[in-house]
Order: structure tokens, then C-alpha cells, then sequence
């Protein structure tokens, strides 16, 4: 991975990153290593992210799939793969998945 990813290891960590998540946005990119799509999405968002303070969370979704589904849930975004999901203050800002996940459009969005 090319950017400062915090991976997600367990739905503990996801709880304390979504309770913590109150004050500054946090973009969630869950990817699925088993997939070509979800590979091609994850390094062209790395490619277009210019490097900033927002806190950056990986779920590998093949090894952790109780994670995503609890982001799903808490989030109430219907899983995709890739995916991005981008909240603030628990609320969700942005979603997208597939070939319209956007560095850009989430940078502007949370700026």
C-alpha cells in the first residue's frame, strides 16, 4: 500500500475508530485482494491522494469480513467492493464504489 493506511484488524478497532471519528473526517477503503477491479481502484485513489492529516482506514474484506459488514451496518451503506465510505461525526459524507471512487472528489469534499 502506497499511502499511510491504518488497517482495520477487528470490529473492537472499527467501534473505536467510529466513536473517535467525531471530530475529523475518516475515509474507509474496503478491498477485496481477490480482485482485479478492486486492485485497479485502490492504486489509482493512491495515485490522485495528495498526502494530508485525514485518517486513512484499510479493510481487507476477504480477511476481515466481519469488519466490513459491521461498517455496513454502522455506516448503513450497502456493501460494494471496492469500496470507499468517507464520515464524519458518524454520519456518513460519501460513498462510491467500483471505477467511481474519486482521491480527488473525497479531498475537496473533506477540506
Amino acid at each position: 500500500m502506497a499511502l499511510n493506511w491504518t488497517e482495520i484488524h477487528s470490529v473492537d478497532e472499527l467501534h473505536e475508530i467510529w466513536d473517535n471519528s467525531l471530530e475529523k473526517p475518516a475515509v474507509f477503503f474496503k478491498h477485496s485482494t481477490r480482485c482485479s477491479i478492486s486492485s485497479m481502484a485502490l492504486r489509482a485513489f493512491e495515485r490522485n491522494w495528495l498526502p494530508d492529516e485525514t485518517q486513512l482506514f484499510f479493510i481487507d474484506l476477504i480477511a476481515k469480513r466481519d469488519v466490513s459488514n459491521l461498517l455496513a451496518e454502522l455506516s448503513k451503506v450497502e456493501h460494494q467492493s471496492p469500496q470507499i465510505i468517507v464520515t464524519k461525526n458518524q454520519k456518513v459524507l460519501y460513498s462510491d464504489s467500483h471505477g467511481t471512487i474519486d482521491a480527488e472528489k473525497v479531498q475537496k469534499l473533506i477540506q
